[in-house]
């Protein structure tokens, strides 16, 4: 990342000096970077009068991943796919991150979460790029291609090498997963298989698996196709590679990138002030915008924008105030890739307490138990052949083990006839003894290469006395038990209205993990998905 100060204040009171100081840290995805830089340059030379103040502007080239990740320390949430326990970039007065998909995510870890959106300042759509002699063997540009065309390519080809930008942390490959994910049907296991075959964690990365010579055999053995955006490509392009990239705009049309321009929750009215001023001034930089590859905010080109061949003049935008995509969407998409390029090794430790058999409020009469098996039940298909589950149940201050922890492949029947045995019928719920011992049984058989989890399921409410531990207890074995080089995590999915999500919190950031809670049934597979999809950041 490249931070950049400018300072700047009214020119006519140089002589006269600043009546006050106001400073305005801006991070923006490093793609655009270069353009916000170079406007604000030019803004801060004929900024009109702010009352005296000198304003100092600190631009930071961020990846959004890394300040989404320090938003969700901040406001001690747990953002799926993502590390969000430690990082350097710290949050500034306003982002301009590269999808309004971070924004969405961010929402939905963080209810309530005051973030002020001016509106977009550029648009790039999201497209396949493929090497032209690739594309042009798909028949491009003289035949249209779909997504569905491409499914049928990586799920039939022996040859075809696919790749994609991890996407839990990377807006552009979010976008080409929910595109294939609403496309691809039952082939989408085959399609998600082969795709992280080919992941890189950075776009960068990606852009150096395409072919760096034009021999046939050079085409061949290397990527054929990913998605990636306009802009990418346009700046691909402009390198003069042996071999350029094609932009292929497959319909349905992936999400495009809309660089929202964000104004934090902790900028003062002044910076407020400043950031929208800084606002406008991007929205006036079409021609600059346009000369480094990105479409105006409203799906339009510029007379200056070179159109890659076979480009739409215009993208299709949502409508003012429509959200691009929903959290329930992204969760899913995120939550089934995990299952493929994150295998784990996964104690799931169900709550069959008295209290289970409580209804849940707006549950139309169902039991907490009711709906956690459910969402148990949904959950176990998002989980690959090549994982090893285990399945406890505890009430009380114990446990039973119900299915030991195996292959998938050779256990998932025992598993799933497990799920449709329990009843809630013991005492009130023991849950600090349960997580010590699942986090010991997983511990003492830990796998590398595998996300070691314990995944507890419960309305959250520890009420058992005698042989139960304090919270204080639990703490300080997890603490002495904890080992960086085998890390455990814990999981937690809350169900219900009577959760008590603060001591849980506690307990997940001793070892790692998060704590998500459904209060009533149509949460409840999201937040599963949601926990599942955790464990990426654990597996980097």
């Amino acid at each position: 990342m490249v931070a950049v100060g400018l300072r700047f204040g009214l020119p006519m009171l140089a002589d006269a000096g600043c009546t006050g100081q106001l400073r305005l840290t801006v991070a923006v995805a490093e793609d655009i970077a270069p353009v916000v830089r170079q406007t604000a340059q030019a803004w801060s030379a004929g900024e009109a009068d702010r009352k005296g103040l000198c304003v100092t502007v600190a631009i930071t080239a961020a990846e959004p991943s890394d300040v989404a990740a320090a938003i969700s320390r901040e406001q001690k949430a747990s953002l799926s796919g993502l590390d969000t326990a430690t990082g350097t970039v710290a949050v500034p007065d306003v982002w301009i991150a590269d999808s309004s998909t971070w924004l969405v995510r961010l929402r939905a870890a963080v209810p309530g979460l005051s973030v002020a959106q001016e509106g977009s300042i550029a648009l790039s759509p999201v497209v396949l790029a493929m090497p032209a002699p690739v594309a042009q063997k798909a028949g491009w540009p003289d035949r249209e291609l779909t997504y569905r065309d491409l499914v049928r390519e990586v799920t039939t080809s022996t040859t075809l090498r696919s790749g994609i930008v991890e996407p839990a942390r990377d807006a552009v490959g979010l976008s080409g997963l929910l595109a294939l994910n609403s496309t691809a049907g039952s082939a989408l296991p085959g399609v998600l298989h082969a795709l992280a075959t080919g992941r890189s964690a950075l776009r960068a990365n990606l852009l150096q698996e395409f072919p760096q010579a034009s021999d046939e055999a050079s085409v061949a053995s290397a990527l054929g196709f990913a998605p990636l955006s306009e802009q990418d490509v346009i700046t691909y392009n402009n390198a003069s590679p042996s071999v350029p990239l094609v932009a292929v705009y497959p319909s349905p049309a992936a999400l495009p990138l809309d660089y929202p321009f964000l104004v934090m929750p902790g900028a003062a009215s002044a910076q407020a002030a400043a950031a929208e001023s800084l606002y406008h001034a991007l929205r006036g930089s079409a021609d600059s915008l346009s000369r480094a590859g990105f479409r105006n905010a409203d799906g339009s080109s510029a007379a200056s924008f070179s159109r890659p061949t076979g480009a739409p003049a215009t993208i299709a935008t949502p409508q003012p105030g429509r959200q691009l995509v929903d959290v329930v969407a992204i969760n899913r998409a995120l939550a089934g890739w995990s299952g493929v390029v994150a295998p784990a090794r996964l104690l799931a430790v169900l709550d069959a307490s008295r209290s289970m058999t409580d209804p849940v409020v707006r549950g139309g009469g169902d039991s907490r138990m009711a709906v956690t098996l459910a969402a148990a039940r949904g959950g176990l298909g998002l989980f690959s052949d090549d994982w090893q589950v285990g399945i406890w149940e505890f009430d009380g201050a114990t446990h039973r083990q119900l299915v030991p922890i195996g292959q998938l492949i050779n256990n998932r029947s025992d598993v799933a006839r497990s799920l449709t045995g329990i009843a809630a019928h013991g005492p009130d719920t023991g849950l600090y003894r349960t997580i010590l011992d699942a986090y010991k049984a997983v511990q003492q058989g830990w796998q590398a290469g595998r996300v070691n989890s314990v995944l507890v399921m419960t309305d959250g409410v520890n009420a058992a006395t005698g042989g139960d531990l304090t919270l204080t207890d639990l703490q300080a074995q997890l603490t002495a038990l904890k080992d960086p080089g085998r890390p455990v995590q814990i999981v937690i999915v809350g169900v219900g209205d009577a959760v008590a999500r603060a001591p849980l919190d506690e307990i997940t950031r001793t070892v790692g993990g998060g704590v998500f809670v459904a209060t009533d049934p149509t949460q409840v597979v999201d937040v599963f998905s949601r926990a599942i999809a955790l464990r990426v950041a654990v597996s980097r």
